[in-house]
């Protein structure tokens, strides 16, 4: 029998809320009041319990269909204000339920009539406009393509004039054309391990169209990949956000009618898609890849391994943040072209029940900023997760030093580089030379300066005592330390940099 561990509350969910269930024989009910959850593989079973109170749950996002979910445990979730989210391995939405609040018909019925009273247009206008905002700058900022940023900005241009949803489409999809071009170059990087092991086509960015359905579905490689999932994220997200304004999701404006999709997700996460493109082309540019984190179907689609997508899952919350307000906006557009009568406080406003706005306006204080979510940083040779501020693990590191050293040294042979530190030499002698013996301070002796200075120095920066003198790290790290004694010439320097003076330290 496999075998299987309780998990705590506090490792089980993440500080974003979301918690990921992936494996075969997933089960999600209610015991004894608990919200009780089974997941995993084989042996990697774990179980987890959640109390009504202090659970931190937000959303409950499930890969795969193995298993089972009670109405039971469907009513717990919505009850705790959380919501529950079902994808296949592909990454499709499969299912999507949060907590029900009360809805207006009036306000879906201006949703059903906004396309024929011009509100859609203006809607739609709004959404493309943010979005290709969005697009200018990421190419500007990121990819440094100045060319086709003043492109995007051309075709926003044209937006205000523009007098039906069709141009509306026409020009956002000129636009992605020139996008997507200026992504085609973008290199993938592999650990150096996993560098012969990578398909060709798994080495650049590419075409945002797959081969093999001729659309951006079944991508081919992995950056496409991400950002697939990644838009599914942001899909159900649009969703709840559109079912918490009390707006029918599946009547969209931009996007049109099509059976099995929620339309007007479709359109409120246009404005959040380049916030997803950001975070995957900052992962691409920052970090390498893993081949271990991505796998090719037998009919060529990328797909990605379960550790990857979870951890790609627990962004959700990020992307709930960012589409909240685009929800409250076309909510509140669509609002306003309902003719009410004025109450005696004037017009009456949409609640902002997803970011609070109106409460915060009253309070003085604005929506706070989403902050981009962070890709793993992982070794440059093996691939494995290892700390910001190191670029090898220390497997490779060790391996890596003496090779390292032997290019250092023969590299410091050459004619530049003898020449540099041959006038270093000469710059030291010349202010040696040029010193004179009574510019040091009567009370600063050498053994003022070994009691005194050099313990004082352990405080400070191995920097500001290299940029004080005007030395080299190792020798700025052998005065810090007490190994060397520099020149008198530099003590009143170091001195004054640690606080020391004739009546004691400052």
């Amino acid at each position: 029998m496999a075998a299987s561990h309780t998990l705590p509350q506090s490792h089980a969910i993440r500080k974003s809320g979301v918690l990921v269930l992936d494996g075969f024989g997933i089960r999600v009910q209610v015991s004894a009041g608990h919200l009780f959850l089974r997941d995993g593989i084989g042996d990697e079973r774990r179980t987890i319990r959640l109390p009504r109170v202090n659970h931190g749950l937000k959303r409950l996002v499930m890969i795969g269909s193995d298993g089972f979910i009670t109405l039971e445990a469907l009513r717990w979730i919505s009850d705790v204000g959380a919501a529950f989210v079902m994808l296949d391995r592909r990454g499709k939405v499969l299912a999507v339920t949060g907590p029900v609040s009360s809805s207006d018909a009036r306000l879906r019925r201006a949703q059903a009539l906004a396309l024929g009273n011009g509100t859609a247009l203006r809607i739609s206008k709004e959404l493309i406009s943010q979005k290709l905002a969005g697009q200018e700058l990421l190419v500007r900022d990121m990819l440094h393509d100045s060319g086709a940023g003043d492109a995007i900005a051309r075709f926003r241009a044209e937006l205000p004039s523009t007098e039906n949803i069709e141009s509306v489409r026409l020009i956002e999809a000129q636009a992605a054309k020139l996008y997507w071009q200026a992504w085609s170059d973008v290199p993938v990087r592999w650990p150096r391990k996993d560098e012969r092991r990578v398909p060709e086509h798994w080495q650049r960015f590419g075409s945002r169209i797959s081969p093999l359905t001729h659309s951006p579905r079944l991508a081919a490689n992995p950056p496409n990949a991400l950002l697939n999932f990644l838009y599914s994220i942001l899909e159900a997200e649009a969703r709840l956000s559109a079912v918490a304004m009390g707006l029918d999701p599946g009547i969209g404006f931009l996007h049109v009618d099509t059976p099995f999709r929620d339309s007007l997700a479709c359109d409120l996460m246009e404005v959040c898609r380049p916030r997803c493109d950001a975070f995957v082309l900052d992962w691409l540019q920052r970090e390498p890849l893993r081949k271990s984190d991505f796998w090719e179907d037998r009919n060529g689609n990328c797909r990605l391994v379960s550790a990857l997508a979870i951890r790609l899952s627990e962004t959700a919350d990020t992307w709930r943040k960012l589409v909240a307000p685009v929800a409250e906006y076309v909510a509140q557009e669509l609002w306003s072209s309902i003719s009410k009568p004025t109450s005696r406080l004037g017009q009456q406003l949409l609640a902002s029940r997803l970011t609070q706005a109106h409460r915060r306006a009253v309070k003085g204080s604005g929506v706070p900023a989403v902050n981009q979510p962070k890709p793993e940083h992982v070794c440059s040779d093996c691939g494995i997760k290892i700390r910001t501020a190191k670029k090898l693990c220390s497997k490779c590191a060790k391996r890596a030093t003496p090779k390292n050293f032997r290019a250092g040294r023969k590299m410091a042979q050459r004619p530049e580089h003898l020449a540099k530190r041959a006038e270093t030499m000469r710059t030291h002698k010349r202010a040696i030379q040029g010193w004179k013996p009574s510019a040091l301070p009567a009370w600063l002796t050498r053994d003022t300066y070994v009691k005194r200075v050099v313990p004082a120095l352990a405080s400070v920066a191995k920097s500001q005592i290299r940029s004080v003198l005007g030395v080299s790290e190792p020798y700025s790290s052998a005065i810090q330390a007490g190994k060397r004694v520099p020149h008198p010439r530099h003590w009143q320097l170091l001195a004054q940099l640690v606080g020391v003076s004739p009546n004691g330290s400052s």
